[in-house]
């Protein structure tokens, strides 16, 4: 008996030392959406924004619209804003949400819900949204292999490279976007080669692997996990993964594929999850 015990210690810490044993708790689940892309919370209005591709993901058919739930979930407004194409990425700046849609980056006032249309011409499809600490916005071309910038109210290409392997997910970071790669698209949105973490420096554009860039997966949501690593998504085998600052990536949970660009918060260690093919947003704890 001594033996098991000692053994069953060794097992706990040898657990405790890979960060615990525990699996994620989900904590709700919002059902009734049409092809949700992105979500995110905005806790001073005490809502979560959640963009509705409502249709394929380059479809200009004026299907797609933004929704709001209760930070526990609850939809309270189906369609906040109706008349877009099909929005994916979402980021807040100065009363104003953003989302990615097709060729146009579309600008929200949230007080009232007026939208303004910056136009990108030749873009293929716009992915994810981030903001840099001088309000510039800098938006993915999914399918373009680009990434472009909204600066003094002009919305241009500002970088344009195949070694950004189909960016998806974005994220600012010091000097730098960290870029969640899809991996080199086929026509039909595969890829032979899965895609890595990058990093692209604001100082003179240069793109790097972040780490080894060994392959892991069809990336596409991305957020900070801790000060050592990020979250990621992977849409295609429907995996979270959590990938060091070194590019090493451990599995923490598989969901079903169509799993997009989430958000998370490390003060509460949540990820608000949405999953298109199955029509709705998840949130778990880790």
């Amino acid at each position: 008996m001594r033996i098991l015990r000692v053994a069953a210690l060794a097992v706990a810490s040898s657990l405790a030392a890979c960060g615990g044993s525990d699996q994620p708790t989900k904590l709700w689940e919002a059902t009734g959406l049409q092809n949700p892309e992105s979500a995110l919370p905005d806790t001073a209005a005490g809502v979560i924004y959640v963009s509705n591709v409502a249709g394929g993901p380059a479809d200009k058919d004026g299907n797609g619209f933004i929704s709001k739930l209760s930070l526990d979930g609850k939809v309270t407004a189906e369609k906040w804003v109706t008349g877009l194409d099909a929005p994916k990425g979402l980021a807040l700046h100065n009363g104003k949400l953003f989302t990615a849609d097709v060729d146009k980056l579309v600008e929200i006032d949230v007080a009232t819900g007026t939208v303004t249309k910056h136009e990108a011409a030749g873009a293929k499809i716009l992915n994810d949204v981030a903001v840099d600490g001088e309000g510039q916005i800098y938006v993915t071309d999914w399918q373009g292999n680009a990434i472009w910038r909204l600066a003094d109210g002009a919305f241009e290409k500002w970088l344009e490279s195949p070694d950004l392997k189909n960016p998806n997910g974005i994220i600012v970071e010091g000097n730098k976007l960290i870029v969640a790669a899809w991996g080199p698209m086929q026509p039909d949105f595969s890829s032979k080669t899965p895609g890595n973490l990058l990093a692209v420096s604001l100082v003179d554009k240069s793109i790097a692997n972040l780490g080894s860039g060994a392959p892991v997966g069809n990336l596409d949501g991305l957020e900070p996990f801790d000060a050592d690593s990020y979250i990621v998504t992977d849409w295609i085998a429907g995996k979270v993964f959590q990938i060091s600052r070194t590019g090493e990536a451990k599995v923490l949970l598989s969901l079903g594929q169509g799993t997009a660009d989430l958000n998370f918060s490390p003060d509460s260690h949540t990820a608000i999850i949405p999953l298109m093919v199955e029509n709705k947003v998840v949130a778990y704890k880790f």
